[in-house]
């Protein structure tokens, strides 16, 4: 098995845009992704696309609609899938292509364009809850979610409070980048005092609905080195998909990011994440799903990772800086694109090209980590210098 790098990558700047095509933010994405490291269009062996539901932007058959806006005329595609874990789950699916031999460089590109979908993205959601036994309820999202960060809540017994610190944390930390599109200095009383959507869920615990495209370069170690001389290692991958059925799984715990976890750490040879991994960009639609997923990545124990935030740990300049991107809280989640941004953020970071994002210290290995489906997939992708 071959040892595989970032080398490159790019991304848009997550916003509703009313002009843009998306095979145009994925061929943006993918020209930034490719200007970065120098190569060109040709050098590229296969592209691998990850995009949600069609229904999000409008038409059927994404991955071949995509395909020659993501670079994939005359090479092998692939198009991955797994919900809000899209977006990790790709990189690995290019992993693969290069650690396996069958590539030397791939092309991971990742899309959404949320606007499209009318009246709301959430309509897209509607059809996946089992016929049967959830859907004469007619659930949202949201209310699932509400009722996940209440068993949360009341299993560790923590307050509110103490979750809507990562909304302030995360739309502190997006102010710093140039592609934020809800980067703003809030407040605890302003996440308390915002509407309520379904409780405990209130309008500011809430990434928000955003397009965009982001592409990351992979290369196998030979041809890694001759592209750059700070080349980012992939150092170890894992996933896991659980049950669809949330009713018959305890919602205070994401054994799936736990299970994906353990694998990606294994391969990386990783005993002890929490001395041995330098910053993470856990996956953040809701405030409380970084502290949810902290926990599933045995960074902290479970029901501790409310105090870590709370006593600055995962600041940016904190012990173990969580999202210092700004997430999808503060910069945006076009689903996809949202999970490769974490990736990308980990690249720059490790090369130490976050500008104003920048951690202090040399940090030597960071962890991206995706979820989606429903709370259900876990994936997570260790990577160091």
């Amino acid at each position: 098995m071959r040892r595989v790098a970032v080398v490159g990558a790019g991304m848009t700047k997550f916003m509703r845009r009313a002009l843009e095509t998306p095979q145009e933010l994925a061929f943006e994405a993918s020209r930034m992704a490719l200007d970065s490291c120098e190569l060109r269009l040709s050098d590229v062996d296969v592209v691998c696309i990850g995009t949600a539901p069609d229904a999000f932007d409008g038409v059927h058959m994404k991955g071949e609609y995509l395909a020659h806006g993501a670079g994939g005329w005359h090479r092998p595609v692939m198009r991955a899938y797994v919900g809000g874990g899209t977006g990790v789950f790709s990189p690995i699916q290019g992993w693969y292509q290069v650690a396996s031999g069958r590539a030397d460089v791939a092309l991971v590109v990742c899309e959404e364009k949320m606007s499209s979908a009318r009246p709301h993205p959430q309509g897209a959601f509607l059809t996946i809850f089992d016929n049967i036994t959830e859907r004469p309820l007619e659930p949202n999202l949201v209310w699932i979610f509400a009722l996940e960060m209440r068993r949360y809540m009341e299993t560790y017994q923590i307050p509110k409070e103490q979750i809507a610190l990562v909304a302030v944390k995360n739309k502190r930390n997006a102010l710093d980048h140039p592609c934020a599109q809800l980067a703003s200095e809030i407040t605890v009383e302003d996440v308390l005092n915002s509407e309520v959507l379904a409780w405990p869920v209130q309008r500011l615990d809430i990434s928000p609905t955003s397009d965009g495209a982001v592409a990351v370069i992979l290369a196998s170690e030979d041809k890694a080195t001759r592209i750059t001389d700070r080349p980012v290692w992939i150092e170890g991958v894992g996933w896991n998909l659980d049950t669809a059925y949330w009713t018959d799984r305890d919602l205070a715990y994401p054994l799936y990011v736990e299970r994906a976890a353990r694998m990606a750490y294994e391969m990386a040879g990783i005993r002890d994440p929490r001395h041995e991994i330098n910053i993470v960009e856990a996956y953040d639609p809701f405030d409380y799903k970084e502290l949810h997923h902290l926990e599933g990545l045995m960074l902290c124990g479970r029901g501790e990772a409310p105090r870590l935030t709370a006593d600055g740990i995962t600041r940016r300049d904190g012990d173990l800086p969580v999202c210092p991107s700004g997430g999808l809280l503060g910069v945006g989640n076009p689903i996809a694109a949202a999970g490769l941004m974490k990736i990308a953020e980990i690249f720059w970071q490790l090369r130490g090209e976050a500008g104003k994002r920048q951690v202090p210290g040399k940090p030597r290995r960071g962890l991206a980590q995706g979820w989606g489906d429903l709370m259900q997939v876990g994936t997570v992708v260790v990577m160091g210098v």
